[in-house]
């Protein structure tokens, strides 16, 4: 049989001077790219070996172990159903395959051909244009046959839309990598957020020694780092996995003699990354395009073909470059004005209605000048009559060179909805604190990419989607200017899913850190994350002793009303008890970007680090 001489022909060169011992067994299966969680493995050689003496394993037994880290059931009953001999299956069945069970209503003989060639092993099956079991489990653990649609891997939605028609990868003090309070400021922590594909970083700047300016949060015990340094680290790692603009969130709180350094690095060092300028240069920035009252000129009133061109230019001139966002003095206009003159040195202050006040929950904020009254004698202090609290009158000084860079993103106090609506600039921005935001939107905002847990985890799984760059369409109801759309009443914007989910097995999950050996008691919750009437969790029965292949098989049925809007969660934990659980791995992404068919769900630990051996097999389907 093909299968078993093609088996021993790569195992034979390691059993040449004899049996082998566990670390030659691990040695071996890397080098056949079989991925294995140590635990487990462990556990399976243990029991090949209580069946003889010693520690070393023949080759018989090497492929008992390999058939039972490999070998999965429930992959067999799937390959015998369309194999006519349960060896074998040919390229026509595979398609069979592909379409029944998998829904690639579009797949076509090129495609079945396509996964034998990438996925068949064995040389004579594959030249038979047939496929072994061996190549059926390769390409059931690959990424093709992953629950995230391969199709959403890459960038693939509209790209010409203007910025603010987009959900924006964003995260809040992104030096940090451990907690807000007493944890170390690092570099790291803005390569990882990068490396992830966030597209909006935050830098809390304060005045430092020798007129260098640091970051660190502020009023903490946080350890600092030098502006310059993370503006080099940026410089490096901004685009390498995302071509879309960067936003540099500044939190600044230095005095004008050290913005003026900050402005200084950032020109030195981003150099043509850094965007100064209106795209085009003297564009009117004071208001939106509006096909009422603009001359098209020879485009005779097509303002849609007209818009798509305008965007598409801006996109595409915005590549690769840099924004920062910071308070702004005056208008761009005159920003352009000043082009080319030395303003260094020079600075103006702005009151209290350009910036957050104390009250507004955020960090957004200068440093307040504030007018203060002579201090009081000695005498003076006992007073019956407490003062009355006078109005506080704040002002900051904004360096002009720095204001200067700033061109679409300008950071503008936060009044309300309403106000934004009718006086807002198009490339004015508002920094909501995080309490008034859930006051305002029932959700949180940008996040601590150093912090782990459900919020990060969902964040995370959301970018996932449009090839991981950062940039997520909005649903076309939440670009829309006259929508009526509310979380709490969806009305007619619902398009209703009805989404099945077969949980089947998992595979190689973590041992509970409670075990001594390989055993954990996994249970798996299933939750949708979306408007309030699509909130849901369900939760499958718990599999004893088992960790290395616990089987479910049970259903579980979710109708979700707006779609767009929903993420789904898989969290698997090990119930210690009845009262508590155990965090074993979870895998989030948007419900839009659900496989359908059977599929493998990838686990990702707490730290957010991918489980290469863990993994759940599920059935998918949903109209």
């Amino acid at each position: 049989m093909d299968e078993n001489r093609w088996f021993w022909n790569i195992i034979q060169n390691d059993f040449k001077t004899g049996n082998i011992d566990f670390e030659g067994c691990m040695r071996l299966l890397e080098k056949m790219q079989i991925n294995f969680d140590e635990d487990h493995l462990k556990h399976i050689f243990k029991k090949t070996l209580d069946k003889h003496s010693g520690d070393i394993i023949s080759m018989d037994d090497f492929k008992a172990i390999y058939r039972a880290l490999v070998h999965r059931p429930e992959f067999e009953e799937l390959f015998k159903a369309y194999s006519m001999d349960g060896n074998i299956l040919p390229d026509g069945q595979l398609l069979k395959f592909l379409a029944k069970e998998q829904f690639q209503t579009e797949a076509n003989e090129t495609t079945a051909l396509e996964i034998i060639m990438k996925y068949e092993p064995i040389d004579e099956v594959r030249k038979k244009k047939q496929m072994s079991f061996e190549g059926f489990i390769r390409y059931m653990n690959s990424e093709e046959c992953s629950i995230f649609k391969s199709q959403h891997k890459s960038v693939y939605q509209d790209m010409t839309q203007p910025l603010c028609d987009y959900f924006i990868s964003s995260s809040h003090n992104t030096y940090l990598i451990a907690d807000q309070l007493m944890g170390p400021s690092h570099l790291w922590g803005y390569t990882s957020a990068l490396l992830k594909g966030c597209r909006c970083l935050e830098i809390d700047c304060w005045d430092g020694n020798n007129n260098e300016p640091i970051v660190y949060h502020g009023h903490t015990l946080t350890s600092k780092i030098p502006f310059r340094s993370v503006i080099r680290v940026i410089d490096k790692y901004a685009f390498m996995s995302s071509a879309y603009p960067l936003v540099l969130s500044l939190e600044n709180h230095c005095s004008p003699k050290q913005q003026e350094v900050m402005a200084e690095c950032l020109k030195t060092i981003l150099g043509d990354k850094l965007l100064s300028t209106p795209i085009g240069g003297e564009v009117d920035m004071t208001r939106l395009p509006s096909p009422e009252v603009l001359d098209f000129g020879d485009f005779h009133g097509n303002y849609l073909l007209f818009s798509y061109i305008i965007n598409l230019l801006l996109l595409s001139a915005l590549k690769f470059k840099v924004l920062v966002k910071n308070k702004k003095v005056g208008t761009l206009e005159q920003s352009l004005l000043r082009m080319g003159d030395d303003y260094r040195g020079e600075a103006e202050e702005l009151s209290d209605s350009d910036f957050q006040s104390d009250d507004e929950d955020t960090d957004d904020t200068l440093p307040l000048h504030r007018t203060r009254s002579p201090a009081k004698r000695k005498g003076d202090r006992k007073s019956s009559i407490p003062p009355q609290k006078k109005p506080k009158v704040k002002r900051t000084k904004i360096a002009i060179v720095l204001s200067d860079l700033v061109v679409y993103t300008k950071s503008q106090k936060f009044v309300s909805f309403e106000h934004s609506q009718q006086h807002q600039q198009c490339y004015e921005n508002n920094s909501i604190g995080e309490s008034q935001a859930r006051k305002l939107a029932k959700i949180s905002v940008a996040l601590n990419f150093q912090t782990p847990g459900t919020q990060m985890e969902l964040q995370d799984g959301k970018f996932l989607d449009n090839g991981g760059c950062g940039y997520v369409l909005k649903p076309a109801f939440l670009r829309d200017r006259n929508t009526t759309f509310t979380p709490r009443n969806v009305g007619a914007y619902s398009k209703p899913m009805s989404l099945s989910i077969r949980l089947i097995s998992g595979h190689q999950l973590p041992p509970s850190a409670m075990s001594k050996t390989n055993k954990a008691d996994p249970l798996v919750q299933i939750e949708i994350y979306g408007v309030p009437e699509d909130q849901a969790r369900k939760k499958s029965s718990v599999v004893k002793s088992n960790a290395l292949c616990p089987k479910w098989n049970e259903t579980f049925s979710f109708n979700i009303q707006v779609p767009e809007l929903a993420m789904i969660r898989f969290c698997v934990e090990d119930e210690v008890s009845l009262v508590s659980n155990e965090f074993l791995g979870q895998y989030t992404l948007p419900v839009m970007s659900l496989n359908t068919g059977y599929r493998n769900i990838p686990l990702i630990s707490k730290d957010g680090i991918k489980l290469e051996s863990a993994s759940l097999f599920a059935h998918v389907w949903y109209y």
